[in-house]
């Protein structure tokens, strides 16, 4: 019998004897990695509910979750085709400075002349109108429609990556960048990992929870079901979405909103079907803006996922789905609506006593730059990284805690910037991302950004997954603020810079001809397995 230094009274709580209640993808890329971090060293349940469905929001990603496929030790060809995955190199912002103007956020290292970033140097000498353009080669591989990938799979040019054996954690990944994410059905996704975990050993019950049952020290005992009765456990993990049936309704944890911030709570989303014969799958997310919000375009193997993402205080939900509907035009006359009502903000702890919460039951930052299945993945690494021992150091789960609400308050603090630096103040709502209330932090850096572009040493300091460079995109892109270039340019000589430009331009060319289309990749993957 261990003590637990939270009562100083003894337990038996067994960590080794994980319960995650809740599927979807959350769940089952939980119940994925645990099993192949630990093996048949930590027994794992997962109890999902038949009649609970996965929200579907989530079906764009960072760049990082290629780490998370390579940890299972999948390649993309034992899963991509099975979830109707393709790639993903930036997220396009489209009508967000003014209508029929867009910008990239690709995932590329913003090279450097000097010690200055080549957006700086742009603001100084711009080449053409369009800095992604100009400081970036995967803009114009996005214009062009363009895979990552040859015809035969190599990744394209080696400058964009040190080789593929990357790191295989989130946290080993900073300071790299690998040159593209994915896009894929994230209903697909769970039922692949479904597979995978129960083939490993991973026990899966569907069944309804009925209750949650506390003991005396207020940590989970077991969960009652319909079916199956009584479950009991050590580590409870609670993937239940907003719900969150274990961590916010059983344990009472409080949930700290950021809606003062970010006012976007509901969406309606459609599954548009589309002909890859004759539909380019565009390589990237495209979130276009809207009058109380904006819609998101995400291009599949056979479906378009789209959906808007408002306010409720700014547009009723029959008129969001007109509009949506209307934007999509004839495609999406038999389509199916899903309204959500969505959670933004986060629990004030993500793990109390042994319950630890991952997915939407944690927290959820809306889904603009698609950061929902990057939460995950992150929490997912640090719960490995800080996994209880028989004492149940509960310094364990504050520095869990610690992380988890910095890369959820970081991600806020972007967020909120893509609003207030959209040029756009054509209706109420988007002069009211002017003034409205922004983080007190975010607001002393927007005074640094005045005079000298975001690096290193001003954007958020806590690790969350956005390089200097993202902020940088975003404040060149949407044109609301003035950003300027560092007096110092004027002192520099350009001619390195401007040669860096015409490099940049040259090897764009160079790889929109040779790199195939992801039409012609992906018919080419699907007709060799």
């Amino acid at each position: 019998m261990a003590n637990d230094p939270s009562t100083g009274q003894g337990t038996e709580t067994a960590a080794n004897d994980v319960v995650i209640v809740g599927g979807g993808t959350a769940g089952w890329m939980t119940a994925a990695y645990l099993t192949a971090a630990f093996g048949d060293r930590v027994k794992i349940t997962l109890v999902e509910s038949a009649s609970v469905g996965t929200i579907g929001v989530g079906e764009a990603t960072f760049s990082d979750i290629r780490h998370f496929f390579e940890f299972l030790g999948l390649a993309e060809r034992d899963w991509m085709p099975a979830c109707n995955a393709t790639y993903k190199l930036a997220v396009r912002f489209q009508d967000w400075r003014e209508p029929g103007h867009h910008f990239y956020h690709p995932f590329e290292q913003l090279r450097s002349v000097l010690g200055f970033p080549m957006t700086d140097w742009w603001l100084r000498y711009p080449t053409t109108s369009r800095f992604d353009v100009d400081c970036f080669v995967m803009a114009s591989l996005c214009d062009a429609g363009r895979s990552p990938r040859y015809a035969d799979g190599r990744l394209l040019e080696q400058e964009f990556v040190e080789n593929e054996e990357i790191p295989s954690t989130i946290a080993e990944y900073q300071g790299a960048q690998f040159p593209y994410a994915y896009h894929f059905e994230a209903h697909l996704l769970a039922k692949f990992l479904t597979r995978y975990a129960t083939q490993r050993g991973v026990r899966h019950i569907v069944d309804n929870v009925v209750d949650v049952a506390l003991d005396e020290r207020g940590w989970v005992s077991h969960i009652q079901t319909e079916e199956n009765g009584q479950i009991d456990g050590g580590v409870f993990v609670d993937c239940t979405g907003f719900r969150a049936l274990l961590l916010n309704k059983a344990l009472g944890e409080p949930f700290e909103s950021y809606q003062d911030t970010l006012p976007n709570d509901s969406a309606v989303a459609l599954q548009v079907p589309m002909d890859m014969d004759r539909d380019p799958i565009r390589p990237c997310t495209t979130a276009t803006a809207q009058d109380a919000g904006w819609i998101w375009t995400i291009p599949l193997i056979s479906r378009i996922g789209t959906g808007y993402v408002y306010a409720r205080d700014y547009l009723e939900p029959e008129e969001a789905e007109r509009t949506l509907r209307e934007f999509v035009g004839p495609a999406a006359k038999d389509a199916t609506a899903n309204h959500i009502r969505m959670r933004i903000g986060r629990s004030r702890r993500s793990w109390v006593n042994n319950c630890v919460a991952i997915g939407l039951s944690s927290g959820f930052v809306e889904p603009l730059e698609s950061t929902g299945i990057f939460f995950i993945h992150y929490a997912i690494e640090q719960l490995v990284k800080y996994f209880p021992g028989l004492d149940w150091d509960p310094s364990l789960r504050t520095q869990y805690n610690n992380s988890m609400n910095h890369v959820m308050d970081g991600v806020r603090e972007f967020l909120v910037l893509h609003y207030r630096a959209a040029k756009r103040q054509d209706n109420q709502y988007w002069r009211d991302t002017k003034t409205r209330v922004i983080p007190d932090s975010l607001a002393e850096r927007l005074e640094m950004w005045g005079s000298k572009v975001p690096d290193a040493s001003t954007v958020y300091s806590r690790y969350h997954g956005l390089p200097p460079y993202s902020y940088n995109c975003i404040l060149l892109g949407m044109g609301g603020i003035d950003v300027k270039p560092s007096p110092a340019l004027s002192l520099a000589d350009e001619k390195a810079a401007l040669a860096e430009f015409q490099l940049i331009a040259g090897k764009a060319k160079e790889l929109v001809q040779k790199l195939p289309t992801q039409n012609e990749y992906f018919k080419r993957m699907r007709n060799e397995i």
